[in-house]
C-alpha cells in the first residue's frame, strides 16, 4: 500500500510539473479596452505593428462606444488603434491593461490612457514632437520652393530642425536604451527619411546601444535582430571595414543611379562603374563650400583617374541652367537630380547634408561614407589597391 502511494505521489508531482512548465511557456496577455464616444456604426481596428508590415489583429463595430481587444504575445512591441485614418499607437511591454478614452473625432491627438500605460506615454510624447518637426519642415521646404531662402539656408535651417528633435528623443534613449520608447525614437522619419541618421558616428552609437541593450533583454525578439543587422551593416561602412552585402540593402538596384548628365544622356552608375573604385559625390553646385569641395576632388581625380578611379557627382540644385554652367568644365562624371533636395535617390543614401560623399568599391558595392572631416584622398587610395 505504501508502494502503491509514493507511485501516486510522484505522479502527481510530474502532473504538476508539466501544469508549470505549460504555464511558463504561455505567451503574456494584453488588454485594451476603452469608450470612444461619437463613433456610432465606426469600426475600431487593433493592428501589429511589426518590423517590415503593419497587420490587423482584431476589429469591433462601435455601437455604444465600449470597446474590449486582449491579445497574447511574445516580446514587448507596438500596437495601434485605427478609426478611419486615425491612430494611436500604443507600447505592449508586460501583461499590460490599458484604458483609453476618446472621441472619434479628434481621435489621433486627443485621447486619455489609464492602466500600465508609461511606455504609451512616452510613444504619444515622441510622435507629439515628431509632428511638430514634420510641420516644421514643411513650413522651411514652402519658403525655399518660393524662392525666399538661398540653398545654404534651407540646409542649415534643416540641420536645426532635427537637432531640436534629437535633443529630447536622446533622452528619451538614454533613460532606458532597452525600451521601446528608445526604440521608437530611433525609428522616426521626416520626409521618409530617417532622423536619426545611422551613417553618422553620434547617431549610430545610439543605435549600438539600443540594439545592445535589446540583445540582452530579448535576444530573440525581430526587433532585436533587426537592430543588430542595422548596427553591424551600418558600423562596417562607417569604419570601411567591409562592404554592404546587397542581401542588407535588398539590391543593387536599390543604390543604383540613373540620372542625366549635361547633354541630357542617361547614365547609369553601375555601367560606368564597372570594374573602377567611384567617389559617389552628393553636392550643389550653387553652395559656398562647393568650389573648395570640387578643388579637393579635382587633386584626386587628376592623381588616380588613370588608376581606376571614376567620380558620379550627383548636383541637386534646383536651378539646372545654372548647373549646366558650373559644370561644363569638369572633367568628371556630372549628373542632376531635378528633385533637388527633395531627392528620392538622395533618401535612399541617407543624404542629409552636402557634400555627402560615398566610396563605390570594384564590385560594385557602396563600402564607405565619409565625414566631411576625413582625408578623401587616403581612403580612395586603400580602394584602389
Amino acid at each position: 500500500m505504501k508502494y502503491f502511494w509514493k507511485q501516486q505521489a510522484s505522479a502527481s508531482l510530474c502532473l504538476v510539473a508539466l501544469i508549470v512548465t505549460a504555464c511558463s511557456k504561455e505567451k503574456a496577455r494584453f488588454t485594451i479596452s476603452g469608450e470612444i464616444t461619437n463613433a456610432a456604426n465606426k469600426t475600431l481596428y487593433l493592428e501589429h505593428i511589426g518590423t517590415t508590415k503593419i497587420e490587423l489583429t482584431d476589429s469591433v463595430e462601435l455601437t455604444d462606444g465600449n470597446f474590449q481587444f486582449w491579445q497574447r504575445y511574445d516580446y514587448p512591441d507596438f500596437y495601434r488603434l485605427r478609426i478611419d485614418n486615425q491612430i494611436v499607437t500604443l507600447a505592449i511591454d508586460s501583461a499590460d491593461r490599458i484604458q483609453i478614452k476618446a472621441d472619434a473625432k479628434t481621435f489621433a491627438t486627443n485621447y486619455t490612457l489609464e492602466g500600465t500605460v508609461d511606455e504609451s506615454l512616452k510613444i504619444k510624447a515622441l510622435i507629439k514632437l515628431q509632428t511638430q518637426t514634420a510641420q516644421r519642415y514643411q513650413a522651411l521646404k514652402n519658403q525655399y520652393e518660393t524662392g525666399n531662402m538661398s540653398l545654404d539656408t534651407y540646409i542649415d535651417s534643416l540641420n536645426a530642425i532635427i537637432d531640436d528633435y534629437k535633443k529630447p528623443a536622446t533622452a528619451f534613449m538614454i533613460a532606458d536604451f532597452g525600451s521601446l520608447a528608445a526604440y521608437f525614437a530611433l525609428f522616426q522619419q521626416v520626409n521618409h527619411t530617417l532622423i536619426f541618421d545611422i551613417y553618422n558616428k553620434a547617431d549610430n552609437k545610439l543605435l549600438g546601444a539600443i540594439a545592445n541593450a535589446w540583445d540582452q533583454n530579448y535576444p530573440e525578439s525581430p526587433r532585436t535582430i533587426q537592430l543588430k543587422k542595422m548596427y553591424l551593416a551600418s558600423r562596417a561602412v562607417i569604419r570601411g571595414e567591409r562592404t554592404v552585402k546587397m542581401e542588407e540593402t535588398n539590391s543593387k538596384a536599390f543604390l543604383d543611379i540613373v540620372l542625366p548628365d549635361l547633354y541630357d544622356r542617361p547614365v547609369r552608375l553601375s555601367e560606368i562603374g564597372a570594374g573602377k573604385v567611384v567617389i559617389v559625390d552628393f553636392t550643389a553646385y550653387t553652395q559656398t563650400q562647393s568650389p573648395a569641395h570640387n578643388s579637393e576632388l579635382m587633386q584626386i581625380y587628376e592623381q588616380y583617374c588613370d588608376q581606376g578611379l571614376e567620380i558620379y557627382q550627383v548636383s541637386l540644385d534646383a536651378d539646372t541652367h545654372e548647373w549646366k554652367n558650373a559644370a561644363v568644365n569638369i572633367p568628371w562624371i556630372c549628373v542632376h537630380d531635378e528633385q533637388s533636395v527633395y531627392s528620392e535617390i538622395a533618401q535612399r543614401y541617407n543624404v542629409r547634408s552636402l557634400p555627402a560623399t560615398f566610396i563605390m568599391d570594384r564590385d560594385g558595392n557602396i563600402a564607405q561614407r565619409l565625414e566631411q572631416n576625413e582625408k578623401l584622398a587616403a581612403v580612395v587610395k586603400k580602394y584602389l589597391r
